[in-house]
């Protein structure tokens, strides 16, 4: 919102966002060891998303940036809504050969069912990024994945998530001001 009020530029409200390396540009110039950072933090950061009971419903790379750090966030919100408000589906058996021909599916589909298993097509598209993407998300593509994540939501359960990579985290760096408060192993 901008206004003018006589030689003076007023803004009323404005937005501004890092500069981030669109995650499907970042994959599509890549090295291999760039592609299998950003595959690796991409599931990481879907993982964490549902985690925090967000499902963000448009997972194409595109919404997803790469950050100076490396890190890979999602900035495309306007898809989103809770996981415990979804529900998590296999893909129902195919009756005959011909239903799998259709292209329309040949089971129902309601407004917030969601098939992990068919993000594959999506997401595995490219062969470099395909096997990174099995190596380290393989279970990404099941719904008992989802399914736990939103029962444990559902249960009370919170996961705690961490900005940093754990070697970096001051607990870690600097122990002995932190002897009472140290995560114990295997955690954090």
């Amino acid at each position: 919102m901008i206004e003018y009020e006589d030689d003076n530029l007023v803004i009323g409200h404005m937005h501004i966002e890092r500069h981030m390396t669109p995650l499907n540009l970042y994959l599509q110039n890549g090295t291999p060891s760039e592609i299998e950072h950003g595959i690796k933090e991409y599931g990481d950061a879907i993982k964490e998303l549902i985690q925090a009971n967000i499902f963000s419903g448009d997972m194409l790379y595109k919404n997803f940036g790469v950050t100076r750090h490396g890190r890979v966030v999602f900035y495309d919100y306007d898809e989103i809504e809770y996981l415990t408000d979804c529900n998590v589906r296999k893909v129902p058996q195919a009756r005959n050969e011909e239903d799998e021909m259709l292209g329309e599916p040949w089971y129902t589909v309601g407004p917030h069912d969601i098939f992990p298993e068919t993000y594959n097509t999506i997401l595995l598209g490219d062969p470099r990024v395909g096997d990174v993407f099995m190596k380290h998300h393989a279970d990404f593509f099941d719904p008992a994945l989802w399914q736990k994540h939103k029962e444990e939501i559902l249960n009370g359960k919170l996961a705690d998530f961490f900005p940093y990579e754990r070697g970096i985290r001051f607990c870690v760096r600097y122990p002995e001001r932190f002897l009472d408060d140290a995560p114990s192993a295997g955690t954090a």
